[in-house]
């Protein structure tokens, strides 16, 4: 585990809010010369701690109104059948995040689709035909008042 001090957390929270923020701007907000900046954000990349930069998209402004959190349990518990299960989950264009957990079910997904028919397509052509799903449940996301996903 890497060693993070109050200045790396600083640089941390900075970069999760804007991962575009230029290195001098970064240095000033958390007290720091450009270069001593630079040298502690190469740092946490190399160390892995940061694993890279992403945009966060829109998801109305690309036509996917509808998501829904989707609990999946499995008929079965296998290597082979969580393999299977989760190569699927990687070729589902729907699924933009899948979560194996601990509890009464296997994994929780995050689907976006365009609409209530396209999910219901999703849940039935593609979870559906799975040999190794038992139990599917969905939960709609009706708002997110807190999403600070990085």
């Amino acid at each position: 585990m890497t060693k993070i001090d109050a200045i790396g957390r600083k640089i941390l929270q900075e970069l999760s809010r804007d991962g575009r923020i230029s290195n001098l701007e970064l240095a000033e907000r958390v007290g720091l010369s450009p270069s001593a900046c630079l040298r502690r954000v190469q740092d946490l990349e190399r160390s892995g701690v940061i694993k890279g930069y992403r945009a966060v998209l829109d998801p109305a402004k690309l036509g996917l109104t509808f998501m829904a959190y989707v609990a999946v349990g499995l008929s079965t518990h296998t290597k082979k059948a969580q393999g299977d299960f989760e190569a699927a989950m990687a070729e589902a264009a729907e699924v933009r995040e899948c979560h194996n957990i601990t509890g009464t079910i296997e994994y929780l997904l995050r689907i976006e689709t365009a609409d209530l028919a396209a999910y219901k397509h999703f849940h039935t052509e593609v979870l559906g035909v799975l040999p190794q799903v038992h139990s599917i449940t969905t939960y709609v996301l009706m708002e997110s008042p807190k999403d600070e996903r990085a």
